[in-house]
């Protein structure tokens, strides 16, 4: 099979969707590869590792839709790929449709075939292709929250571990998923008070097992979440509904309760942001204020790292591609739970029964 690589366009994304090593282990199952030029330098890998494994080097995007079979990507599609892509084509990506009508419907127009990394659900439950920028996007979280709360940046001018004398910030996470727990789990680091509230009391007994004494778990509720947001110096959005645009926590109102210059880290923003008032931004221009509240509402956060992301994302997408590219799509899909799971849009149909709600379209599950 044919599979190309292109060079990622959204705005300060330095993630590339393969490495050198899998250019290696396709091209000798006999497939070819195409890497855009420079797709892989804001991951300090150069156009010459690729070669050396048996990669073609194109000069184009167009080039690279043109001709391959499977598109590996790490952002879903922006508007001048929307032309590029063609019926029969299988796009594997991360999409978050229920982010953006405009997107679901560029796909459906396209006749291609949208394999979602952020919905694969592996034989436990595990969504393991969005795990490791979880992982990165938890722990960032931390770290970008510890400089907004800088008062130079806009924040209240609290330092996340206090001093002694002077107490630690308040942290509240909502989600317990694995985007809480690590951002709990560097927050715990810097000695701040945090709360991680979650609807599952059997993932909050599991939290409250691990975690160490200054991370508290709470059951969520409107009541807590108020009560929390009334404390929080630092509030972490880590909601996650598979494929469904994420719920709405906090409200406009809300944010009334919230001390002046405290921070809102969205995390869900891929999935539409469980903040009434959040909205997309970059990591050129990350912030803005509203109703007092800072907010940090970047799309592609682990974007900004790009070599640690890179390595993580493509350590767990490669054995997909292998399967995608050895059985091709069609087979692969029938034949593996697994990537059926990720089949978002086939052939100019939705396929994910949440994607379908969320815009309200006609769902067409695959066929059996």
């Amino acid at each position: 099979m044919l599979i190309g690589v292109p060079h990622e366009i959204k705005r300060d994304e330095y993630r590339v969707a393969m490495l050198p090593v899998g250019v290696e282990e396709l091209t000798r199952a006999g497939h070819q590869v195409l890497i855009e030029a420079g797709a892989g330098i804001g991951s300090g890998l150069a156009d010459a590792e690729y070669a050396a494994e048996g990669a073609e080097i194109v000069a184009s995007a167009a080039e690279i839709y043109a001709r391959a079979d499977l598109i590996v990507k790490v952002k879903e599609p922006l508007p001048p790929e929307y032309p590029l892509i063609r019926r029969g084509q299988t796009l594997f990506t991360y999409f978050h449709f229920a982010a953006s009508r405009e997107l679901t419907e560029a796909m459906l127009a396209s006749g291609a075939t949208c394999l979602a990394y952020e919905t694969l659900r592996d034989a436990q439950g595990r969504l393991p292709l969005l795990t490791p920028m979880s992982e990165v996007a938890g722990r960032m979280s931390i770290q970008e929250g510890a400089k907004y709360l800088e008062r130079p940046q806009m924040g209240r001018g609290i330092l996340l571990a206090g001093v002694p004398g002077v107490a630690p910030a308040h942290i509240t996470i909502l989600g317990g998923g694995v985007v809480g727990a690590n951002a709990a789990k560097i927050a715990a680091g810097f000695q701040a008070d945090i709360a991680i509230l979650d609807v599952n009391m059997d993932r909050l007994r599991y939290l409250d097992d691990i975690m160490p004494a200054n991370v508290n778990v709470l059951y969520s509720d409107r009541h807590t979440i108020r009560q929390q947001l009334r404390l929080a110096d630092l509030v972490v959005g880590a909601v996650l509904i598979p494929g469904a645009k994420a719920p709405h926590l906090i409200t406009r109102q809300d944010l009334a309760l919230m001390k002046p210059g405290s921070v809102i880290i969205d995390v869900a923003i891929d999935q539409g942001g469980c903040v009434e008032t959040s909205r997309p931004t970059t990591h050129a221009n990350p912030t803005y204020l509203e109703e007092g509240v800072l907010h940090y509402c970047v799309t592609n956060m682990p974007g900004a790292v790009g070599r640690t992301s890179t390595f993580a994302l493509c350590n767990v997408t490669l054995p997909w591609v292998m399967q995608l590219a050895t059985q091709g799509p069609e087979a692969a899909i029938r034949n593996s739970l697994p990537l059926a799971s990720a089949a978002n849009i086939v052939a100019g149909r939705v396929t994910n029964q949440a994607v379908a709600d969320t815009f309200g379209l006609p769902f067409q599950p695959l066929a059996t």
